[in-house]
């Protein structure tokens, strides 16, 4: 598994500020309920970031992902039928320019 999808996290911080404070107590992030929603998706982003790097998921996907690949990802993303269940509306440009942001 890779975990660029930190990149993600970030992209959707905004709409799903109440899940992200979830997922950080769940991870026993220190003062989780004193922070606002920004600390706190903050803080659980940096908490599954070291998670990632102790187990050793890389941060990105270079030497992973080609390029010339990225466009057929991005529709093939856009089309799967969980797309819809994404706390934020995305379109086929926006997840290209994510894919291209992990080179």
């Amino acid at each position: 598994m890779v975990w660029p999808a930190l990149s993600c996290c970030r992209w959707v911080w905004s709409v799903a500020g109440e899940r992200y404070r979830a997922v950080g107590k769940a991870m026993g992030v220190m003062g989780i309920d004193e922070m606002n929603d920004v600390e706190a998706a903050d803080a659980t982003i940096a908490a599954v970031k070291q998670l990632s790097a102790d187990v050793g998921i890389p941060t990105n996907l270079n030497g992973i992902l080609k390029e010339e690949d990225i466009q057929f990802l991005a529709e093939s993303a856009f089309a799967d039928a969980c797309r819809p269940g994404n706390p934020r509306d995305t379109s086929v440009e926006e997840i290209v320019e994510l894919y291209k942001s992990q080179l």
